[in-house]
């Protein structure tokens, strides 16, 4: 199955800081416990997003950030 891409560059670059940071915190001790597993599990939806161009959260909406 192959949808068509709708995560954009500057989205894809979002994703990916945004991956960066919450990764930091779970691996800095700054949070700890199950909000630090709900962030790796955040930072690596975020990566595979970014990486694969496509969000199926967008698809309900008809949404999309490629131009």
């Amino acid at each position: 199955m192959s949808f068509k891409k709708n995560v954009g560059s500057t989205d894809q670059i979002v994703r990916i800081v945004l991956a960066v940071i919450l990764a930091a915190l779970a691996l800095t001790g700054t949070v700890s416990g199950v909000l630090a597993i709900i962030f790796y599990i955040l930072a690596a939806v975020f990566v595979v997003t970014a990486l694969v161009g496509f969000c199926p959260l967008y698809l309900p909406f008809n949404l999309s950030t490629k131009k």
